[in-house]
């Protein structure tokens, strides 16, 4: 076999192992998204609470099950996956452009992974960065509809009959630039959640691996996927509350909107809320990041090992 052959060969095994990862860890966040998708909606509801109401008000305080069993009396165990589908969507483009992003910027950078926590933070960030503006359509889409079970509890009709209806309605009321709502900080939250989240992970997993506290195993991923869940939601809940508020008020081209911008809603929820609601959800969030990375950590390391790739 001349030089030439083996470099198409070469190139054609490359193709596959991009694809192929591509496809495990859409599968690994379609199973890991599914599983915690209701503290994802009850973390949703509880940033919203008391939305532009100042503390000292009768808005009663409300905590997770409280919202959780709302939720279930309310519309039952189906009312915990509204939203779901376009969850779903989104991580078909959001996961496999941050992950495989960041391990393909990795390994560019540094070709044995032997990279400072800094760097990789800032390899995860831009990774999220990307990918965040990619899939921030179907992310405003999944808020919109979690947010609508607030309204169908009050007796009012759904703003939204499904994911599909509500692309064709924020267009057509908001223009094609109103799917972008709150892309700045959702870009924002994007950078911290992967700069703590991927950093995060793949320091602790090498961490553990090297000082022989565990095998590249179960549970080394279990440790480095708690340790990076707990970083990912210190640095992101604030730009979380406001991502979520900026992406679930709908406002027409011209009409009156309750913030002006991500600056003008952060500033406004302290001014009236308090700087603690800033961290609003943040327990909910910890509880949804920690399994959802457990999942998805352990089954895209699983199925990476079946397909005969390397570890991430």
């Amino acid at each position: 076999m001349d030089a030439s052959q083996t470099g198409i060969q070469t190139q054609t095994q490359t193709q596959t192992r991009f694809r192929i990862k591509i496809l495990l860890t859409s599968l690994s966040a379609m199973v890991a998204e599914t599983s915690t998708f209701p503290i994802d909606l009850t973390k949703t509801r509880i940033q919203l609470h008391g939305e532009s109401q100042p503390l000292s008000s009768s808005t009663p305080s409300t905590n997770a099950f409280r919202v959780a069993s709302e939720i279930v009396r309310e519309q039952g165990v189906l009312g915990l996956y509204k939203g779901l589908s376009p969850a779903i969507i989104r991580h078909l483009f959001y996961t496999p452009i941050r992950i495989v992003g960041y391990e393909n910027l990795r390994n560019f950078v540094s070709s044995d992974g032997s990279l400072s926590l800094s760097s990789k933070a800032l390899v995860g960030g831009i990774s999220g960065v990307i990918a965040q503006v990619v899939a921030s359509p179907a992310d405003l889409v999944k808020v919109r509809m979690q947010a609508d079970g607030r309204i169908v509890s009050r007796g009012l009709q759904p703003r939204y009959k499904g994911p599909f209806d509500a692309l064709k309605k924020i267009v057509a009321m908001e223009g094609f630039g109103g799917l972008w709502k709150g892309v700045f900080p959702n870009v924002q939250r994007a950078f911290l959640v992967n700069m703590g989240e991927l950093a995060c992970y793949d320091h602790a997993k090498r961490f553990v691996i090297s000082n022989q506290i565990s095998d590249d195993n179960i549970y080394a991923h279990t440790l480095a996927s708690i340790m990076s869940g707990l970083s990912a939601t210190a640095l992101s809940c604030p730009a979380d509350v406001v991502k979520t508020r900026m992406m679930n008020q709908a406002g027409g081209k011209g009409g009156n909107v309750m913030y002006k911008n991500s600056y003008d809603c952060l500033v406004k929820t302290v001014k009236i809320e308090g700087l603690t609601a800033l961290w609003k959800g943040f327990f909910p969030t910890w509880a949804r990041l920690g399994p959802w990375q457990f999942v998805f950590w352990v089954s895209y390391e699983k199925f990476r090992q079946i397909a005969g790739l390397s570890s991430f």
